[in-house]
């Protein structure tokens, strides 16, 4: 009989359950209070109000744990003096879209050899997210692969989808059972319904294929997650911070009934990927608050 499945299949590795690796690293007390109080915190401040700013900062990706401790604690105490009027959240992404190819994050390739030792990865992950909440500091990624946030999202305190997968029926799914706010990214031609249908999308109960802890195929069924937003980050078009931008923006969310709250990223093409111009845009943008703008 001629083989018609795993035709391109090399090999199969089997991994720890999700129950196994919160067991084996599981969270403290202290750091399940820490995270529920950072999680309503930043909804606050998203969705209500709060005069106070949000701050997500960090590393483009964690390559180097070491180096990323290191940048950890120099943030805390950033974080400590400037808390009564941001409050900041470190960036502690472990998966990367890729374009094409190229290293898709500690998640997937911890050794950063092309070995793929996802195990251990998952494993690195987990531990340094405890390490950065224990310091004090608020953990937020971007949820790629829709079977790693059963090994981490406990962990975390706000969470992305990103340019390249809002579009995606199967992040939007996600989006709808996590626990923490979620920043939808315009696409990556600077569109914003694409954002807007995602929110209206992930607020609504969905039933989808996933695992459980114990890694057992599941139907996962959702209540719906009703702090999702927008993140303009640019496109191909240019940057979209500028006030017309954001007036648009406001148009779009009322337009499809959500509430006007906006987050903009200071990065990618908004800042042409030039790391020296995000200054600037966080000058535009605190010109807009001072101005009076509010989303």
């Amino acid at each position: 009989m001629h083989k018609t499945s795993d035709i391109n299949v090399v090999e199969t590795r089997p991994l720890p359950s999700p129950a196994q690796l919160l067991a084996e690293l599981p969270k403290t007390e202290a750091q399940a209070d820490f995270i529920t109080r950072s999680r309503d915190e930043i909804n606050r401040l998203i969705f209500t109000s709060d005069r106070r700013f949000l701050l997500v900062i960090g590393p483009c990706s964690i390559h180097d744990t070491e180096a990323g401790r290191d940048y950890a604690r120099r943030l805390a105490k950033l974080s400590a003096e400037v808390s009564d009027r941001v409050m900041v959240v470190m960036r502690v992404y472990f998966e990367k879209p890729r374009t094409t190819v190229g290293w898709k994050g500690l998640v997937m390739d911890p050794h950063l050899d092309g070995s793929h030792d996802i195990a251990a990865g998952l494993r690195l992950g987990r531990a340094f997210l405890q390490e950065v909440l224990d310091l004090g500091l608020p953990t937020a990624t971007e949820f790629l692969d829709p079977i790693t946030p059963q090994y981490i999202a406990d962990l975390v305190c706000w969470g992305a989808i990103g340019a390249r997968t809002t579009e995606s029926q199967t992040h939007r799914q996600l989006a709808s059972g996590l626990s923490s706010a979620i920043g939808f990214k315009n696409g990556t031609d600077g569109g914003l319904q694409v954002a807007v249908n995602a929110i209206k999308a992930a607020s609504q109960p969905q039933t989808f294929l996933g695992v459980n802890l114990d890694g057992a195929a599941s139907a996962i069924v959702t209540r719906g997650n009703r702090n999702c937003h927008i993140v303009l980050r640019g496109g191909s078009g240019g940057p979209n911070y500028s006030a017309d931008h954001i007036a648009k923006t406001e148009q779009a969310l009322t337009k499809g009934g959500l509430p006007l709250s906006i987050m903009v990223d200071a990065s990618h093409d908004n800042s042409a990927k030039k790391p020296e111009l995000q200054p600037e845009v966080i000058r535009a943008l605190l010109a807009q608050i001072a101005a009076g703008n509010t989303s």
